[in-house]
């Protein structure tokens, strides 16, 4: 009879033990999902702001008087889905990414290069600005520096690997590369008056996704 008590208890003891054990299991499994679900809302938020112009004045001290007024002219009509908000830290840049790279929207935000891999793709995701209006700080930024991209997938970050000038009619800046980068395109010089002659580029490749 004591043997038998002694084996009840180790069972019930046992059972204790699993049934701990799958609440804890339930209870991280229900916080990582809502943690998840969070972070997703945050993405989405994030992009939406992009998409109704809610992501605040930009910084314009360094953009022309003509590109601010560009700017404000282009609320005149709704601003199409942003593929992505781009962020650099170091001056202060946060932009939408826009579709294409025609007038309109290079004075709205900056604009997607027709034929690069779409932001947070793999291969080289061409992105093209105004060196007068959102890309003007790009003059500022440094080997090593941090890009943020923010797409509805997910945040990627970025470290600034090059920046070179090159002739517009080099376009080998925007082949494609075998690790996930992005490739900022505007003209140059930054205060050249008239239609500048070169293009000033800004290499970063993914550093890792969070």
């Amino acid at each position: 009879m004591f043997g038998r008590a002694q084996l009840r208890t180790q069972i019930e003891r046992v059972a204790w033990i699993a049934g701990i054990a799958m609440v804890a299991i339930w209870v991280f499994a229900t916080l990582f999902r809502a943690v998840d679900s969070r972070q997703q809302i945050d993405r989405f938020m994030a992009v939406r702001a992009a998409d109704n112009g809610s992501l605040g004045q930009p910084d314009q001290s360094l953009w022309s008087p003509e590109r601010i007024r560009a700017w404000r002219e282009t609320f005149r009509r709704p601003t199409p889905q942003a593929l992505a908000v781009l962020r650099i830290p170091r001056i202060g840049l946060e932009v939408p990414v826009l579709e294409g790279t025609d007038d309109w929207t290079l004075d709205r935000a900056v604009g997607h290069i027709a034929d690069t891999a779409a932001p947070g793709a793999d291969g080289n995701s061409g992105i093209a600005g105004h060196r007068d209006g959102f890309f003007r700080g790009l003059k500022d930024v440094r080997e090593g520096d941090e890009i943020a991209l923010e797409t509805q997938r997910g945040r990627e970050t970025y470290r600034i690997e090059r920046t070179w000038i090159v002739d517009p009619t080099d376009v080998s800046v925007l082949d494609p590369t075998p690790t996930r980068a992005i490739t900022l395109v505007t003209c140059y010089p930054f205060y050249f008056i008239g239609s500048a002659p070169q293009r000033f580029i800004v290499r970063a490749v993914m550093r890792s996704p969070t």
